[in-house]
């Protein structure tokens, strides 16, 4: 067993290292979860002589010992890793864990960066600390408030756990030179993470007050690296600043005020029902709805209070199965008009509908049987780019010449159709909204993963908050007018074409296999898809190079056929995945009836489905189709 870890470190060493770890542990209870650990890992059965078969009392002790010496050797696969998500990983002591020790370590890191880029620059660096209410949140943004107070840096934490956009809004109407919000936004409940922000004087250019990129994150991380020990880090007692509650009024009066005031006599029209998952979200989306005048807002019970065990979802994202059927099944009983979900962080936002011509009267009597689904992202970030579109439109003055719409490389191409039909420019920008949020001009951006920025001047991120306030600002005009989302959706099929969307993924234990996977494809891509030939393959890894601008080199594969058929093969950078992104268009006539767009509808999804299982057996997931 002194092979227990894939660098054939033996066990006596591994044991020095975690003794060492704990030893500079500042957390009891990650020190003591990692000494129960090796104690467990050291346990020898009783009684058991050499070479004789243990009994099942012996055998357990063994298969324990065993266990944790794999999680110890898992938790000590090395720091952490630092990257342009900032940390993100599961709770729990050791140096591949998310715990104070490592964030701690991480603080010093960014204190380093900060004071590095600022040297001889008066004032001293000015950075936003956020927290959400996920287990450790609150101690780990006050360990980072202390490690920055102690060099010198003038720090302010937030009053409370809030949203992530609050924090990003804070990063900028304080003019910091730096944000760390503590969220692992949507991930497991076992999760925590750190995200960081840069501004102020550190970045001046269009990206001021987005999340970092790279060379950013290597820097940081070296910095990082460099920290010898928890010990070593000075820590203030006290000396920071705590936010009052007018950093939240200031954000609710920039949200509110994206609301059309001609359509606030509708708002009260409207029925609501919004679900924040447990997160923290719901109390200032409320207030940003209620003072924008939607007050028939009614919030999913089981999910109104911040909870970072997340009781009632199996994961807490919007996009996962069952995530939402609470909010489904109140909008059926309640009668209500829309469902707005948002993710814990309230970075996302989910849109559902009622589509009639959804409905089934197959199943049992259920909110889905009468046709009420979730837009697909793509949906939503159409709608709100139209509407976007339709206010640039109704300005007076000239088009701004550098006004851009910006969605990721993932996402549908409709959003450049309605950024053409208006006159304003289109971007295209690799996956995340570290890139998204930085284009030049940029007026409004999406990407399809639920993740919407229609406040660039003030949150320079996706922000679940003010796109559910848009969401519904266009829910109640069109039932003023008697019409729904989805004839929105039918209503811009006539004027850019359906584009149906939808995405393949394929899960992999052993991720050496996901570079395979990738790999396979490059060297024998399908040749055609839905039947249609593939008449371009780009290989992402180089780059690109076409009308919407270039991009920077990422892994994956973009495919196009002749019917105008896109396919984007990419690994995940979250998970241990390999996700396919597909898109179909199908022409519409303008002047196309009801029955002539649902058919159109209909079409494209049964070629997108007819792509998807190509696709799938491109991957080796199923088998190819006759």
């Amino acid at each position: 067993m002194d092979d227990a870890r894939s660098t054939q470190i033996t066990w006596s060493e591994l044991k020095e290292q975690v003794r060492t770890w704990v030893a500079d542990d500042p957390d009891r209870d990650t020190a003591d979860e990692l000494r129960e650990l090796l104690e467990q890992a050291d346990r020898q059965p009783d009684g058991l002589r050499e070479g004789a078969e243990p009994d099942p009392t012996q055998r357990q002790v063994i298969d324990t010992a065993r266990r944790a010496r794999e999680e110890l050797a898992d938790r000590f696969t090395g720091l952490l890793q630092f990257g342009t998500a900032g940390l993100r990983g599961r709770l729990g002591g050791g140096p591949h864990r998310m715990n104070r020790a490592v964030v701690i370590r991480a603080a010093a890191g960014i204190a380093d960066y900060l004071l590095g880029e600022l040297d001889g620059v008066t004032p001293s660096p000015r950075v936003v600390v956020g927290y959400d209410a996920r287990h450790k949140s609150t101690d780990f943004a006050l360990d980072t408030a202390a490690v920055l107070t102690a060099v010198g840096i003038d720090v302010h934490l937030m009053p409370s756990a809030l949203p992530t956009p609050v924090l990003a809004f804070a990063v900028r109407h304080l003019e910091a030179d730096a944000g760390i919000m503590v969220t692992a936004s949507h991930n497991p409940p076992q999760d925590n993470g750190y995200k960081v922000y840069l501004g102020g004087r550190v970045v001046t250019d269009a990206g001021q007050g987005s999340q970092i990129v790279a060379p950013v994150d290597a820097a940081i991380a070296h910095e990082i690296a460099r920290v010898p020990s928890v010990a070593s880090v000075p820590r203030a007692q006290s000396g920071w600043s705590v936010l009052d509650a007018s950093i939240v009024d200031a954000y609710v009066a920039h949200t509110v005020s994206l609301a059309d005031p001609a359509q606030r006599a509708a708002a009260a029209d409207v029925r609501i029902v919004l679900t924040p998952l447990h997160g923290v979200g719901g109390e200032v989306a409320q207030r940003v709805l209620a003072e924008a005048g939607f007050t028939d807002v009614l919030v999913v019970p089981e999910q109104a209070e911040p909870d970072g065990d997340f009781p009632s979802v199996a994961f807490p994202n919007p996009e996962e199965p069952g995530a939402i059927d609470l909010a489904i099944g109140l909008a059926s009983d309640e009668g209500a008009d829309l469902v707005l979900a948002l993710d814990p962080d309230a970075d996302r936002c989910a849109v559902a509908v009622q589509d009639r011509r959804a409905r089934s009267y197959r199943g049992p009597d259920t909110a889905a049987a009468e046709g009420w689904r979730m837009l697909h992202g793509d949906e939503t970030g159409a709608l709100l780019g139209a509407t976007v579109a339709a206010r640039i439109g109704a300005d007076p003055g000239p088009v701004d010449p550098t006004a851009t719409f910006a969605s990721s490389i993932v996402s549908s191409r409709q959003l450049a159709r309605i950024a053409a039909s208006a006159g304003v420019r289109h971007a295209q920008t690799l996956t995340g909204f570290k890139w998204i949020s930085r284009v030049e001009g940029l007026v409004f951006g999406y990407e399809e993963a639920l993740g919407y920025c229609v406040d660039p001047l003030h949150v320079r991120d996706k922000d679940g908050i003010s796109a559910a306030l848009l969401v519904a600002g266009l829910a109640a005009r069109v039932k003023a007018a008697g019409r729904t989302l989805v004839d929105e959706l039918d209503d811009l099929a006539r004027a850019h074409g359906l584009h149906l969307s939808d995405q393949v993924s394929a899960r992999f234990t052993d991720l050496g296999a996901i570079g395979a996977t990738v790999d396979r494809l490059r060297t024998a891509p399908p040749t055609t898809l839905a039947g249609s030939r593939v008449t371009s393959v780009v290989d992402l890894a180089a780059g690109t190079d076409d009308d919407r601008g270039g991009l920077p080199p990422t892994d994956g594969l973009r495919l196009l056929t002749a019917d105008d058929t896109r396919v984007v093969v990419r690994p995940s950078g979250t998970e241990p995945k390999v996700k396919v992104y597909l898109e179909v268009i199908e022409p519409v006539r303008p002047d196309a009836d009801d029955e002539a767009v649902g058919a159109a509808r209909h079409g494209a999804r049964a070629r997108l489905d007819a792509v998807a299982a190509d696709m799938r057996a491109a991957l080796g997931l199923e088998p190819a189709r006759a």
